[in-house]
C-alpha cells in the first residue's frame, strides 16, 4: 500500500486553493510562535463527515451511505525523539502526554487528551510503532456541527502516527477501527463506526457494517452539481450539553430488542421477528424501542435504495430516499429533539423552513446525532440563495454551509512547494 500523501490542490475545490495554502501558513506561523521555533516539519488533514443515508444503523452492524467534505482538521508536525506527545489545538489548552502511559484516565473521559492516548494505545496493540511528536492545528470543523469534529481529530492523530513511524503503511480502515476503539473505550462516547470511517476512507462511501473487523466499502462516485444541487449543512445552534445519555440510549434500546432473540445487534434479526413479537417486545421495552428498532430495518433498505439510484444516476429517487430517513428519524428513532426538553426544538424548526423553503424540490432531514446540531439539505440551484437567507435569519449568519464533497480522507499533505 502506497503512503496516503496528497497535494493540496487534490484536498479543496479550486475557488478555495489561495485560501487553504495561506492556512496552513498561518499554522505553520502559529506552531512557531507556540513551540519557538519550526523545525522540519510536514503538514496532514483529516476531513469531516456527511451522513447522507443510514441514520444510527452503524452501532448494530447496519448499513450507511457517507462521504468526506471539505472542512477538514489540519495540523503541522514535528517528529520528537522524547515519546511525548503535544498537540496545541487554536483556542484550545495544550494536551501533552507520555506515551509509557496508555492507561484509560477517568478525569480525561470527554477531553481530546483522551482521544490522543486512546488512539495511541489501539495502534500499539494492533502491533503498529507510536512515538512522539509536536503539532499545532487548526479546524475548520465545527464542535458539536454533525459533521464530526472529534472524529476528524482521531483520524488526525492516527494518520499522524501512521506516517511518521510506520511509513504510512497503516490502512484507513484500521486507522478508522483504532479511532472508535479510543471514542469508545477513552473519550466515553458509545458512537458506531460511520464517523471515523468516513473521515478516514474518504469520498462517497456505503458501508455495511455486518462485520464490524472487515466492513464492506464501495465507493460511489457522484457530482451533486451536475444534478444542479448544492449539499447544504445547517447549524440550528442547539445546545449539546448532557446529550451523551440521549445517544447512547438509541443503541441500547436497539440492542435490547436484539436481546430478546438472543442476539447482540439488530443486524442479526428481521423485521419479520420484531413485528411477530412486537405485543411482548412493548410490553418488555416500551414503544420507543420498537419503533426504533424498525427505523433500523427501514433505513438500511433505504441506503441501498439511495446508493442505488445514484449509481443508476436516477437523482429523483435518491432524494426521495433522503426524505424518507428523515421522516423516519422524525416518526420512529425519535432524534430531533431530547425527551427531556421539549421547549427546545431548534432541529424541527429548521426542518420546518427548509421544507418551506424549498416547495417539495430537493430534500432535507436530520444530520448526524440528532437532538441539537444540524440538519442537511440538497438545495436546486435556484433555490440556494433564498435557502441560505431564510436559514440565516433564523439561525444567525453564517449558520448555513454550502459544502462540497472531498476525494480523499486522511492524508500527508504537501504544499505546492513540495512536489
Amino acid at each position: 500500500m502506497k503512503p496516503i500523501v496528497r497535494n493540496i490542490g487534490v484536498l479543496y475545490p479550486e475557488a478555495q486553493l489561495e485560501a487553504q495554502k495561506k492556512r496552513y501558513k498561518t499554522a505553520e506561523c502559529g506552531f512557531a510562535e507556540y513551540f519557538g521555533a519550526l523545525g522540519e516539519h510536514r503538514f496532514f488533514s483529516a476531513p469531516g463527515r456527511t451522513e447522507i443515508c443510514g441514520n444510527h444503523t452503524d452501532h448494530n452492524n447496519g448499513k450507511v451511505f457517507a462521504a468526506s467534505v471539505d472542512l477538514d482538521v489540519i495540523a503541522v508536525v514535528e517528529q520528537t525523539d522524547d515519546n511525548i506527545v503535544t498537540i496545541k489545538s487554536e483556542g484550545f489548552p495544550e494536551d501533552k502526554l507520555d506515551l509509557s502511559d496508555l492507561e484509560v484516565k477517568e478525569e480525561e473521559k470527554n477531553t481530546s487528551a483522551s482521544l490522543i492516548r486512546g488512539v495511541a494505545r489501539g495502534l500499539r496493540r494492533n502491533g503498529h510503532k507510536i512515538g512522539g511528536f509536536r503539532a499545532y492545528t487548526t479546524s475548520t470543523v465545527m464542535k458539536g456541527s454533525g459533521l464530526s469534529s472529534s472524529a476528524a481529530f482521531e483520524v488526525l492523530v492516527g494518520t499522524i502516527f501512521s506516517h511518521l513511524y510506520n511509513g504510512g503503511q497503516i490502512s484507513p480502515v484500521k486507522i478508522a477501527q483504532i479511532s472508535q476503539f479510543a471514542e469508545n473505550e477513552y473519550f466515553g462516547k458509545p458512537s458506531g463506526l460511520m464517523d471515523q470511517m468516513a473521515c478516514s476512507v474518504g469520498g462517497f462511501v456505503a458501508i455495511d457494517f455486518k462485520d464490524n473487523d472487515t466492513p464492506i466499502i464501495e465507493s460511489v462516485p457522484c457530482d451533486f452539481a451536475s444534478y444542479g444541487h448544492a449539499l447544504c449543512i445547517v447549524d440550528a445552534k442547539g445546545d449539546h450539553a448532557d446529550l451523551t445519555g440521549e445517544y447512547a440510549a438509541i443503541s441500547h434500546e436497539m440492542k435490547a430488542i436484539a436481546g430478546y432473540f438472543d442476539c447482540e445487534t439488530l443486524r442479526s434479526i428481521a423485521l419479520d421477528d420484531v413485528m411477530l413479537n412486537i405485543n411482548g417486545l412493548r410490553e418488555k421495552f416500551g414503544d420507543r424501542a420498537v419503533l426504533r428498532s424498525i427505523h433500523f430495518f427501514h433505513e438500511n433498505n433505504r441506503v441501498e435504495r439511495a446508493v442505488h439510484a445514484l449509481k443508476n444516476e436516477r437523482f429523483d429517487d435518491f432524494l426521495a430516499a433522503v426524505k424518507e430517513s428523515g421522516d423516519s428519524s422524525f416518526k420512529y428513532l425519535q432524534n430531533i429533539y431530547p425527551s427531556s426538553d421539549v421547549r427546545h426544538q431548534c432541529l424541527s424548526i429548521a426542518l420546518n423552513v427548509a421544507e418551506n423553503t424549498l416547495h417539495r424540490k430537493g430534500a432535507c432531514r436530520v444530520h448526524g446525532g440528532g437532538f441539537a446540531g444540524t440538519i442537511q439539505a440538497f438545495v436546486p440551484f435556484d433555490a440556494l440563495g433564498q435557502f441560505k437567507m431564510n436559514m440565516e435569519k433564523i439561525f444567525g449568519v453564517g449558520s448555513c454551509h454550502v459544502l462540497t464533497v472531498r476525494p480523499v480522507g486522511g492524508a500527508e499533505v504537501l504544499l505546492d512547494e513540495q512536489k
